[in-house]
């Protein structure tokens, strides 16, 4: 442990300066060098984008030859196109050495001006860009402050009980505004009916309609079985379904048909043969399947072909699957059978699963079949 300047034992240490306090710094002498001394100076930065340029147009022409010469095009040339062929080359140099003189001068030459180029939204990038991280439930905003707040808790309670029985891992629920937001994100959306709700507007039924034919579900659910006049035919006379009809009418609407028990809906991820929600009574509508021949009839699952881009339903699905913050329902269920609500986040399942995978699992369920007629 030294201190600084100091050396030797640490008992005896001894202090050595280079210097001593009457020597003085002169400076150098170049005489005898016989140097001449400059200030220093910068280099100034070279441009090269003439010569450059100039090179790449040369080996650009180099190679244009080339690839003619290997064609036969050379030999095909007569005298006169010789020479043209010479004066275009001399014209490629011509205009490499003005551009090049150019961009040495600092004035590189005109440019044709970019067209305007459309502004693009920043909060419609933020929005795809989150979009596209996770899958996302959706359901369509009415503006009836309880119904939506259903509709997000129902979709959330129904986006946990994926995650703990499927693979699926959803990120949170959406509400759309149909006129304005991109729907094709979006797999399966939750629509549901408010009896004299102002009715979409047309731009927004387009994009409605555009979504379905593009392969998205909407699920439009009029939440009103209990309300359905008795007899047949009652549930479509419901105040609902009479809205709903009225919305459908601008839409390309396929042919619609109760779920048939050999539907692959009813096979997607449970095996189920009703679909309750909130309440029970209500019956489950998809597109109509074609008609079922005679090689389909010992099919255990059919609609192989596409998935429905509608399903309709009076249940009220979202009211069974919305959860309060505390885990426990926000709504009880009609008539109230202790496994109701199962079994509506059950149909839940099948319905995104549905949605999202198609029609995998008829053909899983044909496999049977299918190695009969391979005879194995």
């Amino acid at each position: 442990d030294h201190p600084p300047g100091f050396n030797g034992p640490p008992e005896g240490l001894l202090a050595v300066n280079t210097l001593m306090p009457t020597d003085r710094l002169n400076p150098l002498d170049y005489a005898p060098l016989s140097a001449r001394l400059e200030a220093y100076r910068l280099g100034e930065p070279q441009d090269l984008r003439g010569p450059l340029f100039l090179g790449a147009l040369m080996l650009l022409v180099i190679d244009a030859l080339v690839v003619f010469w290997l064609a036969g095009g050379l030999y095909r040339l007569m005298p006169r196109r010789r020479a043209a062929a010479s004066a275009l080359v001399l014209g490629f140099v011509a205009a490499a050495l003005v551009a090049s003189h150019a961009f040495a001068q600092g004035t590189p030459p005109a440019q044709a001006t970019p067209p305007a180029q459309t502004k693009q939204d920043p909060g419609a990038t933020d929005f795809a860009q989150k979009m596209t991280i996770d899958t996302h439930l959706a359901y369509i905003v009415t503006g009836d402050a309880e119904v939506d707040n259903v509709s997000k808790q129902g979709l959330q309670g129904l986006t946990l009980f994926l995650a703990q029985r499927t693979a699926l891992e959803a990120g949170d629920p959406v509400g759309l505004d149909p006129a304005r937001d991109e729907l094709s994100f979006f797999p399966l959306i939750y629509w549901p009916i408010v009896p004299g709700a102002p009715r979409p507007s047309q731009e927004a039924l387009t994009r409605i309609d555009a979504y379905m034919k593009q392969g998205g579900t909407v699920l439009f659910d009029t939440r009103d079985a209990l309300m359905a006049p008795p007899g047949a035919g009652g549930e479509s006379r419901s105040p609902g379904m009479v809205e709903l009809r009225s919305i459908l009418s601008s839409l390309d609407v396929p042919e619609l048909e109760p779920v048939p028990r050999d539907h692959v809906l009813t096979k997607t991820f449970f095996l189920l043969r009703d679909f309750p929600g909130r309440y029970s009574t209500g019956q489950l509508w998809v597109e109509a399947l074609p008609a079922e021949g005679e090689e389909e009839q010992s099919r255990p699952a059919r609609a192989s072909d596409g998935v429905s881009s509608i399903i309709i339903t009076s249940n009220d699905l979202a009211g069974a699957w919305a959860l309060r913050p505390d885990g426990q329902p926000m709504l009880p269920v009609v008539p109230g059978d202790p496994r109701q609500r199962e079994f509506a986040f059950r149909a839940g399942v099948n319905i995104v699963m549905y949605s999202l995978t198609g029609n995998y699992k008829a053909d899983l369920v044909h496999i049977p079949a299918l190695l009969e007629r391979l005879g194995q």
